[in-house]
């Protein structure tokens, strides 16, 4: 049996929640809803280009690619014998602990621990790792823990080696020197279906003439985690206790006993219903079961986690108020907030009344909404973005994750209630930065008339913040430049904090937050992500369930679509429920397991819908080797999600429409 060693990932584990090494790795026994294919994930964010080109900053340096553990040590060893030499993935174990280096650089008796990131800072600005107080800035803390575990287990396991620990994180101050710089990155699958990185072409030495990565050595930073410095994490064990505390359970496989908290929140290793009839064990139900005594009746109710934007979980819990029934007014500190429909805390309190009534109703505010829309213009326009930052750019003079709009879908509304999938934008071409063309389209497309146009949520006035800076950095044509602005300016909202501040003419209306200030429904389980509220309105609207039961999607006399043809968004599940609509589109990509479709799928960012499936399809367009067939598969998939998008957000106001007509 292979040792059981406490890796880097597995630290992060026991960070996150020491019980959680429990349950790691036996996806045979235990549920895991985390993703199936972790290089999607990384794909989508860049992280395995990034790891490929920091190692052309390091030239020349051996690879250890044996997964096997003692294979890795020992050609990690025998490399060490050199004075100078440079290793990727090098293998160093101190007792039972075990990581790979992304790159190990030693001089000497002098050793530099490299650790790649594919995450930002700004070189020209102060280092972001502590806060005012000195303290460890919390979104940090797993990067910078990650590099204190490395350091512990390398500088016992080379006592006499100097060890100095970088960070090689993405400078967003750099421009990119090179024209397609990214494209010489490439994604391939190997014969067992594994996929990699391979460097096309080899770097130039234009291409490394400006560092995109920087390292940024904190040694400092390591020295205080060590100590217990900055922040309150590992006591009362202190840092290397806690490592041996965590490494001693796992060596052993011996559960950590629970101790709950708002962490639990995001657990992934419950279980779904089907993998409970398969007989495979819910870790969070045991977890609870443990802690609380918590039995079958108990976890049929919602637990606390399901009260929107409930800040204060960790109170709550710590008094056992551990259900959505169990808090009441004083739990939530309930205040107004001076503005028209419901307050964070009372909407809080309405779903917690609703849930102790047993009432599954929605809540409506009509007069509310019916003001709302006395205020909105024909033809309405609902627009929704698709996007993408990468950490390198696709083109010169561009930096690290600079925002790049690749996709629009736009529906229209008109007066007498004909809706329309009125256009649509995407860019595929390998290479392009698509921005300026996106807001020319964008602007084609919205400035025939002063329609109101609705987003769901802020990620497309981000956008086109993002845009309206990029323009002014641009070398377009002065008047066109300044036309794009200026229409930019039109349909947004600025506030100081960008550097400037605006509330333009037609400011685009925010769906998402007219759902929080006028509706409810327990169907959505507390989320305002659209993805809950599209099912629960279909489910509650009788004249919705009518409309669109019939193939009328798609059609000359229904609605008129750009991507679908006589479709049917109404069918209904085994418990007469209307299904999800986006779980009747085709498959983004044929070769990802159902989990992993599911985990692209989630909402893990509100104004981001379906963000995760669209922002990994475009990166495999751009960097993946694949067949034209495969190609247009991702495409009309793109098309097909980013229409349905809009489409939401147009039966969502025919809802409320129909609602506040008096027609249920």
């Amino acid at each position: 049996m292979q040792h059981r060693y406490l890796t880097k990932s597995r630290f992060k584990f026991g960070m996150e929640c020491p019980t959680k090494l429990y349950y790691t790795g036996k996806r045979a026994e235990y549920a895991d809803q985390s993703l199936d294919d972790p290089f999607l994930e990384a794909l989508a964010d860049g992280g395995f280009q990034v790891g490929e080109l920091a190692r052309q900053y390091y030239p020349w340096g051996h690879d250890i690619k044996t997964l096997d553990y003692a294979e890795a040590l020992e050609q990690t060893r025998a490399l060490l014998q050199q004075h100078t030499v440079t290793i990727y993935e090098a293998a160093i174990r101190f007792k039972n602990l075990f990581i790979r280096a992304d790159i190990l650089r030693k001089n000497g008796n002098r050793v530099e621990l490299i650790e790649v990131k594919s995450k930002s800072f700004n070189a020209s600005e102060d280092l972001p790792f502590l806060n005012k107080k000195g303290n460890l800035v919390p979104a940090w803390k797993p990067y910078l823990y990650d590099i204190a575990f490395q350091t512990y287990v390398l500088t016992n396991a080379y006592p006499d080696y100097e060890v100095h620990p970088l960070l090689m994180l993405a400078d967003k101050s750099a421009l990119c020197p090179t024209n397609g710089l990214h494209q010489k990155f490439r994604i391939r699958k190997s014969d067992d279906n594994r996929k990699y990185v391979i460097l096309k072409d080899e770097l130039s030495k234009e291409d490394l003439t400006v560092p995109i990565l920087k390292a940024v050595d904190v040694s400092s930073l390591t020295t205080m985690i060590g100590e217990g410095l900055g922040s309150d994490d590992f006591q009362p064990k202190g840092f290397e206790g806690t490592i041996e505390w965590l490494a001693a359970h796992y060596e052993h496989d011996e559960k950590i006993k629970p101790v709950p908290g708002s962490y639990c929140r995001e657990c992934s290793f419950w279980a779904t219903p089907k993998e409970v009839r398969r007989g495979v064990k819910d870790g969070f139900r045991e977890c609870w079961t443990e802690a609380f005594g918590w039995n079958d009746p108990d976890f049929q109710q919602p637990n606390l986690f399901a009260l929107w934007d409930y800040r204060k979980k960790d109170d709550a819990m710590a008094v056992g108020k551990l259900k959505l029934v169990d808090l009441d007014e004083e739990d939530l500190g309930l205040k107004d907030d001076d503005r028209p429909g419901l307050s964070r805390t009372a909407r809080q309190l309405l779903q917690i009344e609703k849930a102790k009534q047993e009432d599954v109703t929605p809540y409506f505010d009509k007069a509310g909404m019916t003001r709302e829309m006395e205020t909105w213009r024909f033809p309405l326009h609902f627009i929704d973005f698709e996007t993408s930052i990468t950490p390198i750019p696709f083109t010169k003079g561009r930096r690290p994750y600079e925002m790049v709009a690749f996709q629009f879908s736009h529906h229209t509304v008109e007066e007498n209630g004909q809706v329309r999938h009125a256009g649509q934008y995407l860019c595929t071409e390998q290479g392009s930065f698509p921005n300026i063309d996106f807001i020319r389209a964008l602007k084609t497309a919205l400035e025939a008339d002063h329609g109101t146009i609705f987003r769901y949520s802020f990620h497309e006035n981000t956008v086109l913040l993002a845009i309206y800076e990029q323009l002014a950095e641009s070398d377009l044509g002065h008047e066109e430049r300044h036309e794009l602005m200026d229409f930019i300016i039109s349909i947004t909202q600025a506030k100081e904090k960008n550097g400037y501040a605006w509330v333009g003419p037609r400011n685009m209306v925010d769906l998402c937050y007219l759902v929080k200030r006028y509706y409810f429904d327990p169907y959505t389980n507390g989320s305002n992500s659209i993805k809950y509220v599209l099912p629960a309105v279909l489910n509650s609207s009788t004249y919705l369930q009518e409309r669109y039961s019939k193939p009328i999607y798609g059609t000359k006399k229904g609605v008129e679509s750009l991507n679908f043809k006589d479709w049917t968004w109404v069918e209904r599940d085994i418990d007469g429920k209307v299904r999800d609509p986006y779980a009747l589109l085709p498959a983004m990509f044929s070769d990802v397991t159902d989990k992993s479709s599911e985990f692209l799928l989630s909402d893990r960012d509100e104004g981001i819908r379906n963000g995760g499936a669209a922002m990994t399809a475009y990166a495999r367009l751009q960097y993946e080797e694949m067949s034209d067939f495969e190609r247009q598969r991702i495409v009309d998939s793109l098309l097909k999600y980013c229409e349905l998008d809009t489409l939401a957000m147009v039966v969502i106001y025919e809802a409320w429409r129909e609602w506040c007509n008096g027609n249920r």
